[in-house]
């Protein structure tokens, strides 16, 4: 049979680089790999059918047993400031890029996590464990069907091979895919070494590869819009985190983006109640990644990168670039806030009125996203039961009734506005929980759970009826989980 990845062909512009950014490494076999759930959507992006996905080949790919003609098979090394302090070498420890494949959106890399030891995996095994990969696989999809930027998941495989971590675990692979998995930390490792010429290379092929509309600019200008870009991609992700409750979990300058994707999915979590001070990370004991300090850690891992693009950038510039984060990310966040709130147009006063909302979630620890989500049906001449919502019911009554009145400022009717905000308030999201769940049964080789959290999570603003079980309120003992780093 002709390969799934005859017609394509395999590039890797990364590999065109000098060897000193990466390490020729072949995977490791994860034995008696299950394909435990594809893709499609992510598939169709590279011109891979459901069949290919499922195919005999495609699982020996998910098994680490082989990899595609032509495929790079490399591991890339970079740095990083990790909990505010500089890691001199870190790189890929257990991921491998394979290579790219071109499309009708540019090229997209594919990654092969869990496939064994790399010259950059330290102390660890090179292997990803079945409940990292769920989460991931999950969350990466979850952040897409948001329309929040993210790496994505192909495929999510689980093998026999045991992994050893508190317990003996399961080892598990994903494919995940990105026009670029660079990080902030492969220009400091390039900067802090001394190898001025290889991190100009690395600059130069960035811009050129994925900002090509400023290739043409002379050098100055272009390093400078370079960066100003990058600042202001990563302002509106990070105001997109805040909106949907989503943290992060592990901010290091390796775990973010130079194209303002969410990547690198460890101990995240979307919010459950509504509390800013929420840390997911049970290794995050100074709670320096809280949900309520991801702004302030955006901008300091954006001047980390500043720092190592001293040497190239005019100082005034990269301050000005920095200048421009917050304003960027408040008119980012306020837009989609809006939104949420259904407005069409901003009055002096909106700003109040989301601040008093938010103070009162917060008091009363209220569900984040079922709130928005009830919300959407207000009528503006009936009722309400959301007070039923609150316990002190006056004061949010007081709120509900300020609200109602800014909405008939919009002139709009209550049913399009309803189908405007159920647009951008979700019904479904990742909980802890769910994932948990999912996770355990996984790991009984049931597998109907991911699916089906799949399904909800790519189209998480329609209503789902056969899956409502995925949308009620969360039981006490998976409220506000916090997650380890061990993967």
């Amino acid at each position: 049979m002709p390969s799934i990845f005859a017609d394509k062909t395999f590039t890797n512009s990364f590999a065109s680089l000098s060897s000193e950014f990466y390490s020729r490494v072949q995977p490791q076999l994860i034995e008696n790999t299950t394909v435990a759930s594809i893709n499609p959507d992510a598939g169709k992006l590279i011109g891979l059918s459901t069949a290919d996905l499922m195919s005999e080949e495609f699982r020996q790919i998910m098994a680490c047993e082989t990899l595609p003609d032509n495929a790079a098979s490399l591991a890339t090394i970079y740095s990083g400031h990790q909990f505010g302090s500089y890691n001199p070498q870190l790189g890929d420890g257990r991921a491998l890029m394979v290579g790219e494949i071109a499309s009708d959106n540019g090229p997209w890399e594919l990654q092969l996590k869990g496939s064994g030891k790399t010259p950059y995996s330290r102390m660890g095994d090179g292997r990803a464990v079945l409940r990292s990969s769920i989460r991931e696989y999950l969350c990466s999809e979850a952040m897409h069907g948001l329309g929040i930027p993210t790496t994505r998941a192909l495929a999510l495989g689980h093998g026999s091979t045991p992994v050893y971590r508190e317990t003996v675990e399961q080892a598990a692979s994903v494919i995940r895919m990105a026009p670029s998995h660079v990080r902030f930390g492969h220009f400091e490792y390039f900067f802090y070494t001394g190898q001025h010429d290889k991190h100009k290379e690395l600059l130069d092929y960035i811009v050129n590869t994925h900002f090509s509309e400023l290739a043409a600019k002379p050098e100055a200008e272009r390093y400078s819009e370079f960066f100003r870009e990058v600042t202001h991609r990563t302002a509106r992700l990070i105001a997109q985190w805040q909106v949907y409750g989503f943290c992060h979990g592990v901010m290091n300058t390796d775990n973010m983006s130079i194209l303002g994707l969410t990547i690198d999915y460890g101990p995240f979590a979307f919010l459950d109640d509504f509390n800013p001070g929420f840390i997911c990370n049970h290794s995050d004991h100074a709670g320096r990644y809280a949900y309520n300090r991801q702004i302030q850690i955006g901008l300091w891992n954006l001047n980390a990168l500043a720092h190592s693009l001293s040497g190239v950038i005019d100082e005034n510039s990269l301050k000005e670039s920095l200048m421009s984060y917050e304003p960027t990310l408040l008119e980012s966040f306020g837009d989609l806030m809006y939104q949420r709130l259904g407005f069409n147009t901003r009055k002096d006063d909106d700003s109040e009125l989301l601040s008093d909302l938010l103070t009162q979630l917060a008091q009363e620890q209220r569900d984040y996203t079922r709130f928005f989500r009830k919300l959407c049906d207000e009528k503006l001449d009936q009722d309400s039961d959301l007070v039923d919502f609150f316990i002190d019911r006056q004061c949010f009554a007081s709120w509900l009734d300020a609200y109602k009145q800014r909405l008939k400022h919009e002139q709009s009717e209550d049913a399009l506005r309803q189908r405007q905000m159920k647009s951008v308030n979700p019904k479904y999201i990742l909980r802890n929980y769910l994932a948990q769940e999912a996770i355990e049964k996984a790991e009984k080789g049931d597998y109907q759970q991911v699916n089906d959290l799949l399904k909800v999570l790519q189209s998480p603003f329609e209503e789902h009826p056969e899956h409502e079980a995925l949308a009620t309120t969360p039981p006490e003992w998976g409220k506000m989980l916090e997650i380890s780093c061990s993967s």
